[in-house]
């Protein structure tokens, strides 16, 4: 479903941020103080506007209200980022991501107006360190502060076996959610499927259980 995003700060991760939401069809209008942010991003949002979003005028020019998600992603000051998300509440703002470099600046944003809030550094960090120290950890997707999605090598212990034969679920509180071949997704996952060393998993639990289960 395409939605309308007002996406605020045209940096590096905004620009990134505003090239990932034009691949999924979304109608984007991104501000920024910078001219040349915004022509860099020209070519890939629907709309942009030069602007301070610090201005609650501004801000209000551009009716925050119609849209369905808005992005604060300014990098280079966190008291216009604070005072952007604070605005956009009290302008009507159906739903407002922030993003934080700190813990610190997550816990203000979340207090002043965000309604979820994004940690770029913070994930791909966590992402880096298990990918490239566990070789069988293909890719990870946090989902909160505990629970997880990994892209798994299957174990060589689970080769030849069923997925019923081996009661991952029961046994280390792990879901499988899909199993992946040759780059397509096989979400009907049946208990009798036999596991070979040619296919990834994906597989969904508690961050914890996933450590003691992969060896993460």
């Amino acid at each position: 479903m395409k939605k309308n995003v007002l996406l605020i700060g045209a940096g590096r991760f905004g620009k990134h941020m505003a090239m990932q939401l034009n691949q999924l069809g979304h109608q984007v209008m991104a501000v920024d103080t910078d001219e040349n942010r915004i022509n860099d991003v020209m070519n890939i949002v629907t709309n942009a506007q030069i602007g301070d979003s610090t201005n609650a005028e501004f801000l209000k020019s551009l009716g925050v209200g119609n849209f369905d998600v808005c992005m604060v992603t300014i990098g280079d000051s966190f008291q216009n980022s604070l005072e952007t998300t604070s605005l956009l509440k009290e302008l009507g703002a159906r739903y407002v991501v922030s993003r934080a470099e700190r813990d610190v600046q997550e816990k203000f944003l979340l207090r002043n107006g965000a309604d979820a809030v994004v940690y770029p550094e913070k994930h791909e960090a966590k992402w880096a360190a298990v990918r490239y120290t566990a070789d069988h950890i293909l890719d990870l997707i946090q989902l909160d502060n505990t629970h997880a999605i990994l892209e798994v090598e299957v174990p060589e212990s689970w080769l030849g076996k069923s997925i019923i034969e081996l009661d991952i679920r029961k046994k280390y509180g792990v879901n499988i959610m899909a199993i992946k071949h040759n780059d397509s997704i096989n979400v009907n996952v049946e208990p009798d499927i036999v596991l070979t060393e040619d296919i990834t998993l994906l597989v969904l639990g508690d961050y914890k259980n996933l450590k003691k289960c992969f060896k993460v």
